[in-house]
């Protein structure tokens, strides 16, 4: 990205950092201190609360401000950041040892399937912990809680496959708003005991976690909900670029998240008894109402982000070949990174229902939510060492030096959730245990297959030079047979010529190969081999962020001699059908999981761009 923007239109994107990158981690002053003291496990004394609010700043600074906002966003891929490009950078940076390539990938799966466990836990968390003023407001509408709650979701999925372009605008100047009023609430407190700023020092913090070992440890566990969103520092830089994110941390989002925790403990230094939702006390009565509605809009926005989030990573994971094909929607013409994905919009849904259903509060949630975060966080982390000791080929002991002490700390956050799985971490360590299942049952799926086609495959040059010892007749047009794998001949070849018995007058065969890179320019999209007798070998090359269009990247081989009309060119594909059998392959359920996937996959034809009245395909049988 080009840091060296115009100050307007580094202003907007700092404005639109603020509403998209900030919008989990500013929503966090919700629940996180109320957890730490809410069960009474952590004793609400001055010197607990002192070493909390100690704990809460330097979690900030040195997770998010150091490892993220200095660190991780120096690992971009192209320009691009989130835990699929920290993925791909550790496994290009590893690609010369199979084995440790194997594993990391492995490990960065299981990590993108958890994500989709926080994208779950993200929006009833945050949309909960906002109505719930309302208990603060009239304790007689706790009921009412959960129905709103459901209600505004409700209407949040529904509104996705319109798109987010237009709210999106929105979001900057609501998000400036509620960090705003944050800072506002925080100093209110503040000012009534500016002594609770001594907090600021690390010795607090330090002499909480050495006195109080036990009771450190459990607070750990609801301390890391302060850095919940974090991740999205990372995830989307090439969104906005490393300076729009850095300077929308300093200058308004970390200063009003500090100044609110500390208004919170300040308060509760006074007065013990709001310990039960501290972040609505600090509000004066005439303000609980307007502020539970700014509040929701915040939770709204925090949850949209990781919406939106999900549709990318499934449209990224879907190239990398660890999803099956499904039906995208482009919800702008401008920008290709705006899709909508229906089966994950209602997967989500339906997951995110069962959540608030099921757990009913934030308090409840937030067990879950923090085994999720730092799960992302630890695996982010690992990566990263991997990056900048292969990658950037730094010197082992600096490479240690540089992740090791944050993976001591994530180690750490995660093992004081670790012990409430039981008590709701359960449900996203499920989620993403079904979601890494079900990627690498389609990842291991497609080897199979692959390995069988490739074993019934014919040799393409071979094939063709007996096919023209006696040729076919030769009919106007061009033909482009997609092949998986390039110098096989296609089965959809085989059939046509037994069927029809004719041979187009150009042939084209195509395998389109999708990288563990953001972005692939056009100067690179095509590389073609002629064969003889007007037919070329091509290979196609997207990045994960490009959107696959066959028919265009084609458009490139005209300037290379190889000549075709769009309206004279049909694209002919193999429609493969899986049967599960027994042998060496996968497990029996697995292999049924993965037909299924498969017969259920969207079209090829649509996943790459093909026009629809130009599409033949021909059938045929694949044992696995």
């Amino acid at each position: 990205m080009n840091q060296h923007r115009p100050s307007s239109s580094l202003a907007a994107l700092t404005l639109g950092a603020l509403g998209v990158v900030y919008g989990d981690i500013g929503t966090s002053p919700l629940y996180a201190l109320k957890e730490v003291f809410a069960h009474g496990h952590v004793p609400l004394t001055p010197q607990n609360i002192y070493g909390v609010l100690s704990l809460v700043f330097w979690t900030l600074t040195v997770v998010v401000s150091v490892k993220y906002v200095v660190l991780i966003l120096r690992a971009d891929n192209n320009g691009e950041g989130g835990l699929i490009a920290m993925l791909a950078l550790a496994s290009q940076a590893v690609k010369d040892r199979p084995v440790l390539r194997r594993r990391l990938l492995m490990v960065g799966i299981f990590g993108t399937a958890i994500f989709f466990g926080d994208g779950v836990i993200t929006p009833a968390i945050t949309v909960l912990g906002a109505i719930e003023g309302l208990e603060v407001a009239a304790p007689g509408l706790h009921h009412y809680i959960v129905p709103l709650s459901l209600v505004v979701l409700t209407l949040l999925f529904l509104v996705q496959r319109h798109g987010t372009a237009t709210v999106g605008k929105l979001f900057g100047p609501v998000m400036v708003l509620w960090f705003a009023v944050l800072a506002v609430l925080g100093l209110s407190q503040i000012v009534t005991n500016p002594a609770v700023l001594a907090a600021l020092s690390p010795h607090y913090a330090l002499d909480f976690l050495l006195g109080h070992p036990a009771i450190a440890f459990i607070a750990l566990g609801s301390i890391v909900l302060c850095v919940t969103g974090a991740e999205a520092l990372y995830a989307d830089m090439g969104h906005f670029g490393k300076r729009p994110i850095r300077l929308a941390w300093f200058s308004l989002a970390m200063p009003a998240l500090v100044l609110n925790y500390f208004g919170q403990g300040a308060m509760l230094l006074a007065h013990p008894e709001n310990v039960k939702n501290p972040f609505y006390e600090m509000a004066p009565p005439w303000a609980v109402y307007p502020l539970i509605g700014l509040a929701t809009l915040a939770a709204v926005i925090a949850s949209q982000a990781l919406i939106t989030a999900a549709f990318s990573v499934t449209k990224q994971a879907m190239q990398l070949g660890y999803l099956p094909r499904l039906r995208i929607l482009h919800t702008s013409v401008r920008e290709t990174g705006q899709v909508y994905v229906p089966f994950v919009n209602w997967g989500l849904y339906a997951c995110i229902v069962l959540a608030v259903v099921t757990f009913g509060s934030s308090s409840k949630l937030a067990a879950a939510y923090g085994i999720a975060v730092t799960i992302d966080m630890l695996i982010t982390t690992t990566m990263t060492f991997f990056v900048i000791r292969y990658g950037w080929k730094y010197p082992w002991p600096l490479s240690m030096a540089a992740t090791g002490f944050f993976f001591l700390v994530d180690f750490t956050y995660f093992s004081a959730n670790v012990i409430k799985v039981f008590d709701g971490g359960w449900f996203p360590v499920v989620i993403g245990g079904v979601m890494f299942m079900i990627m690498m049952t389609w990842k291991q799926g497609r080897r199979l297959m692959a390995e069988r086609l490739r074993e019934d495959a014919i040799d393409l040059k071979s094939f063709l030079d007996a096919v023209f010892v006696s040729p076919p007749t030769r009919v106007a047009g061009t033909a482009v047979f997609l092949v998986s794998e390039q110098g096989l001949t296609p089965n959809a070849l085989l059939h046509n010529l037994k069927h029809n018995k004719v041979l187009h007058e150009t042939n084209l065969f195509v395998t389109v190969k999708l990288h563990e890179v953001p972005w692939i320019g056009f100067e690179k999209r095509c590389e073609m081999e002629p064969l003889g007798r007007d037919c070329w070998q091509v290979t196609v090359h997207f990045g994960f962020k490009n959107e696959p269009d066959v028919p265009e990247a084609l458009n490139f081989l005209r300037t290379r001699g190889c000549q075709m009309d769009d309206m004279e060119t049909s694209y002919f594909l193999s429609r493969d059908i899986v049967i599960p059998t027994f042998g060496s392959g996968m497990a029996s359920w697995r292999e049924k999981l993965f037909a299924g996937m498969h017969r259920n996959a969207a079209a090829a034809a649509d996943f790459l761009s093909l026009p629809t009245n130009r599409v033949v395909e021909l059938g045929s049988k694949v044992e696995i």
